[in-house]
């Protein structure tokens, strides 16, 4: 089964949409993945949506901050990575080369995080877990499968992660060219890959599995997401990039059953 009650440092444990349209981004994600949510309260007044599957949670959407709103950002995909002490790998990203974008904070009693960026920009949380270990179903169909961190650096991504998190990192041929893996006890967690295009932003992208692609695709243009692009084949296996109404991009695929990754 694929549950999850761990997670070793370095590993991503959790992915949150930070949406212009939390109701709206509610109602296209339940549809297309099959999520139900959870809605708890936030200090602030609103409220920070869990979706479940299988009563276990998987992600969650989250509106904007006021900053962020005020800031006309887009909506997008978050990804969080388990650390052991969230003040310690904050003051080393800040001394590694990256930039501290939120000081380690408590979330009610969920746990401790903070937001910081590698040397190319890129923004990823920093969680130590409490009663919130992070997703508790994953690498399933409307699970997350795999994040990727997309940067025009990545030789320096790896020396940032290596330093912050103290995981290790191979190159491997994916018979599309080469892909650096990180690690974590010799484990493949997630991945990182030059941008398609100049005009992509680095970032943490998100990939969630699904039974079949194409339909996929089809089903989240008639929810009123976009496909950006046809769904390709992989070595991996057959996969799409999705834009939901709201702008927020993220990869669904489906992985062959030999598939052993970890999230």
């Amino acid at each position: 089964m694929p549950d999850r009650t761990l997670y070793e440092q370095g590993t991503p444990n959790w992915v949150d949409l930070q949406t212009t349209d939390q109701s709206g981004a509610k109602a296209f994600y339940g549809q297309l993945f099959g999520w139900e949510f959870d809605d708890q309260p936030m200090p602030d007044g609103q409220v920070y949506s869990m979706a479940l599957k299988r009563s276990g949670s998987v992600a969650a959407i989250a509106p904007q901050s006021p900053e962020l709103a005020a800031h006309n950002a887009p909506t997008m995909w978050n990804t969080y990575i388990a650390v052991d002490d969230v003040d310690a790998a904050t003051a080393r990203a800040d001394s590694s080369g990256g930039k501290v974008l939120m000081p380690a904070f408590d979330v009610v009693g969920a746990g401790r995080m903070s937001f910081v960026a590698d040397p190319s920009g890129a923004a990823v949380a920093l969680w130590q877990a409490r009663d919130h270990v992070g997703a508790t179903v994953v690498n399933e169909p409307g699970a997350v499968v795999w994040n990727e961190l997309v940067t025009d650096d990545v030789p320096a991504a790896v020396r940032f992660f290596e330093a912050v998190l103290g995981i290790g990192s191979e190159v491997q041929d994916m018979g599309i060219g080469a892909y650096t893996m990180f690690t974590v006890a010799g484990r493949a967690v997630c991945g990182a890959t030059p941008p398609q295009s100049a005009e992509t932003p680095n970032h943490w992208h998100v990939y969630f599995q699904v039974e079949d692609v194409p339909a996929t695709a089809a089903k989240a243009a008639a929810l009123g997401g976009t496909a950006l692009g046809a769904p390709i084949d992989t070595p991996v296996g057959p996969m799409v990039t999705l834009k939901d109404p709201q702008g927020g991009t993220f990869t669904v695929m489906a992985p062959p059953a030999s598939d052993d990754r970890t999230t």
